[in-house]
């Protein structure tokens, strides 16, 4: 495993300070907040060791309440809301300096067979062929707000293998185009056979590009480019086969509005073979500096 994967790995594996209470410590990151995708991975991981392994997770639906502290560790508080015959249900609470940052409802479900039927799989390159986001990134360089932001993005994404099939919106400043966009991901190293650890690496990754489509729609480049200032306000995943998040997925990623100061993504994760994995929506913050 890749010294940032060790990393990443170790962030998620939280202290228990309580039966039902977990604390997590952060990362650097793009940004001087703690990143989104961190926090709902976190709480995921806290809600899942209070449920037996034969009980995946199926879906969560979360709040990005206020900004986290990356110099100070986060509690996260699970409440055990219902335990049935087949679904469990968790609510967790993520807390900094007495206030809540984060808020998520997950649940669970022992695995039963039923009715099939999926989306297709859109067309896209093989991830072999695209550059890595080492390789692209220079392209850009004279785009960014300052010097320091290819370096930052590096750091936080040296865990993920991630991969755009087409330029990403720093790279088409001033030239709106459709509102969609696609990604390969993979963790850059081979993780254990625990399903938990794979959904929640998945929902970690989720976050990183999923408003993408929403600046494509404008020709904004985000806040790499200080033309747009962002953040997550809330996030949804239902996770629909089995996948493994060190195998590549296709992060299928498109917009369908955005107005009063917000910005709605919605998508679809497929594996290679062109199972549909996992369905996810955010809605964030897409405003224009004054």
């Amino acid at each position: 495993m890749s010294d940032p994967l060790d990393d990443l790995l170790d962030l998620l594996d939280l202290e228990r300070i309580e039966q039902d209470i977990f604390r997590g410590r952060s990362r650097s990151a793009v940004v001087p907040r703690v990143f989104g995708g961190q926090v709902a991975a976190q709480a995921l991981v806290a809600a899942g060791r209070t449920v037996p392994g034969d009980r995946p997770a199926h879906s969560l639906h979360a709040y990005f309440l206020r900004p986290g502290d990356p110099d100070a560790p986060i509690v996260y508080t699970v409440d055990r809301i219902r335990d049935g015959r087949s679904f469990t249900t968790r609510r967790v609470v993520a807390v900094q300096h007495g206030q809540p940052v984060f808020h998520l409802s997950a649940s669970f479900q022992t695995y039963e067979e039923g009715l099939e039927h999926q989306a297709d799989m859109p067309p896209a390159p093989d991830p072999e062929t695209l550059p890595t986001t080492a390789q692209m990134l220079p392209e850009y360089a004279d785009r960014f707000l300052d010097a320091g932001v290819a370096d930052r993005i590096l750091e936080a994404r040296a865990a993920v293998d991630l991969r755009y099939v087409d330029t990403p919106p720093y790279g088409t400043v001033g030239a709106p185009r459709e509102p969609r966009s696609q990604v390969w991901f993979r963790t850059n190293g081979k993780l254990a056979d625990d399903p938990l650890l794979h959904v929640c690496l998945a929902t970690y990754v989720s976050d990183m590009t999923l408003l993408d489509s929403v600046l494509l729609a404008h020709g904004r480049g985000g806040w790499t480019t200080g033309d747009v200032v962002g953040a997550s306000l809330d996030h949804a995943m239902w996770f629909h086969r089995p996948f493994r998040a060190d195998e590549w997925l296709l992060y299928d990623q498109e917009s369908p509005s955005s107005s009063g100061g917000r910005g709605l993504g919605q998508a679809r994760i497929y594996t290679r073979d062109g199972r549909l994995a996992i369905s996810v929506i955010q809605e964030g913050v897409v405003r224009v500096p004054r």
